[in-house]
């Protein structure tokens, strides 16, 4: 069983979004020793940039045509983190929220991944997610408290834009461990980060794996 750890923080070490989610992994870990968990820090990580080249390679391929060896070497790049995504079997995103959304290497990395044929389908019916049965936990920081019946709820484009995008390609069981408000009062934001910690904690501890479909049927790992 694999986890992708996804980091979409360039804080490293001071990052607050990261100190929740080693509290998260570490409890994990300990229920389930045998679980590998694959970092992929992605203010650190080379992502390819989907230039006009990609983009036309992407149209090519999406009519059925054949790409030329240029273009072939360029879309491999983007189908490499594609593959990679759908390797693993449990995914955890740790970001911040910025501008009311998500920094903007988190998104780089969404619009590479979410390719048509790799993670979804187009059926006569719609589209068809084809990451199953898999879960996905995400863990962020918020300055302003951004809840259901807050003021600033509306301005949440975080969450509702990573449950769609996630649930476009097949994962609805998505788990949020949201902190908020860190920013407006210094002297409460230890104790909310450490009420975060504990929800990290809990969630871990009580955690089921996702359900492996192998040749022997349905088997949780």
């Amino acid at each position: 069983m694999k986890l992708l750890n996804i980091i979409a923080s360039p804080r490293g070490p001071k990052s607050r979004t990261l100190s929740i989610a080693r509290e998260f992994l570490h409890t994990l870990q300990e229920k389930y020793p045998e679980l590998i968990i694959e970092d992929l820090d992605l203010f650190k990580e080379n992502l390819p940039d989907v230039f006009w080249g990609e983009v036309a390679a992407k149209y090519v391929l999406m009519q059925g045509g054949v790409l030329d060896k240029n273009s072939q070497i360029s879309w491999n790049r983007i189908l490499n983190y594609s593959k990679a995504f759908l390797e693993a079997d449990l995914y955890l995103i740790s970001t911040p929220m910025w501008n009311f959304s998500i920094p903007y290497k988190l998104k780089q990395y969404i619009d590479i991944i979410v390719q048509a044929g790799v993670l979804f389908k187009i059926t006569e019916r719609g589209v068809e997610g084809l990451v199953k049965n898999k879960k996905m936990v995400c863990i962020t920081t918020r300055g302003n408290d951004y809840g259901e019946g807050m003021p600033m709820h509306a301005c949440d484009f975080q969450e509702p834009y990573l449950r769609s995008i996630f649930g476009l390609v097949g994962i609805t069981d998505i788990t949020f461990v949201n902190a908020q408000p860190l920013d407006f009062h210094p002297s409460l934001t230890t104790a909310r980060l450490d009420v975060a910690k504990e929800e990290a904690r809990a969630i871990a501890a009580t955690y089921e794996m996702p359900l492996v479909v192998s040749d022997n049927g349905v088997q949780q790992v």
